[in-house]
């Protein structure tokens, strides 16, 4: 029971991420301003969205986006004014331009890296097991052969 609790605790977290006290009092301004939330990236917690984390900055950054669309800004302009503050990498999915292609090409480079060594791992294993085992010395084979004899010899 405990466990299930626990579970539903964790999954449950980030419905509490925006504080009541954050939230503006038109409905049609907080629906905005949790969209624009869903499309930025907490820097703290990495991949989640600001909407759902509760790290303190993702909390600063909940509220510079209210108070942009209070301030009478559309989505885009609010977004915009975020990414000149903290660059592209806040965007939870970055445009691709020369200064994000290390954020798209890095899955691919650990991927292929990944494979890279997988590949060198199986051919040292196939390598090393080809080595021919060393011969045994007279004395070697002599107690091999003691081992080896049945008991009634």
């Amino acid at each position: 029971m405990l466990a299930v609790v626990l579970t539903l605790t964790f999954y449950a977290r980030p419905a509490f991420a925006v504080n009541p006290d954050e939230m503006l009092s038109d409905p049609v301004l907080e629906g905005r301003a949790r969209e624009i939330s869903q499309e930025l990236r907490c820097l703290v917690c990495q991949n989640q969205s600001i909407d759902d984390s509760d790290a303190d900055l993702a909390h600063d950054l909940r509220v510079l986006v209210r108070e942009r669309l209070l301030a009478g800004d559309s989505n885009q302009q609010a977004i915009d004014y975020i990414v000149a503050r903290y660059g592209d990498y806040v965007l939870l999915n970055p445009p691709l331009k020369p200064d994000t292609y290390i954020l798209w090409a890095s899955p691919f480079i650990l991927l292929i890296l990944a494979a890279l060594a997988v590949v060198g791992f199986y051919r040292r294993k196939k390598r090393d097991g080809r080595i021919a085992p060393a011969n045994l010395t007279d004395q070697e084979r002599k107690r091999l052969d003691e081992i080896l004899s049945p008991s009634g010899d």
